[in-house]
């Protein structure tokens, strides 16, 4: 596959992008920033629920390293969102499309981690890097990267 390269109306005069494709560019990366972290709940609960069978604020809260205001802030985020549910004196639960996406993060999460373990990074840093690349990569980007892994090394 061969590299992209700039197209016309890329780049201005001095070399830099035009600004409506830099507004684009930077718009991208704010949209992920704001869906990331309600990404990594929904992972995170799923991934308790499947284990434990419930995910409590306070385990969330721990294994993310938040306080537990925190933790029932966001959460109450994912409820507005229409991604969790909470039950009082039970945990926090995913609904349909709380679990659609913790399933899509998921993937996109070991696609990213295979192709580093790939390029030689060492899995405890490709886990560290997937969890920030996993929210910023394009669909097209990842589909090359799974294109990449499919490949014969």
């Amino acid at each position: 596959m061969a590299p992209r390269t700039a197209q016309a109306g890329d780049d201005d005069a001095s070399g830099m992008p035009t600004e409506p494709t830099q507004a684009r560019r930077f718009g991208k990366a704010r949209t992920a920033q704001a869906h990331a972290l309600l990404e990594d709940y929904a992972e995170l609960i799923a991934d308790l629920i499947a284990t434990g069978g419930e995910a409590r604020p306070t385990d969330i809260a721990r294994r993310l390293g938040v306080s537990h205001a925190t933790a029932i802030k966001t959460i109450a985020r994912l409820k507005r969102e229409g991604l969790a549910t909470a039950r009082p004196y039970r945990g926090v639960f995913l609904t349909e499309a709380g679990e659609a996406l913790a399933q899509r993060m998921k993937a996109r999460h070991r696609i990213v981690v295979d192709l580093l373990l790939r390029v030689g990074v060492p899995a405890e840093a490709a886990e560290q890097d997937a969890e920030g690349i996993e929210h910023h990569v394009s669909d097209a980007t990842l589909a090359a990267f799974a294109a990449f892994l499919a490949a014969k090394p």
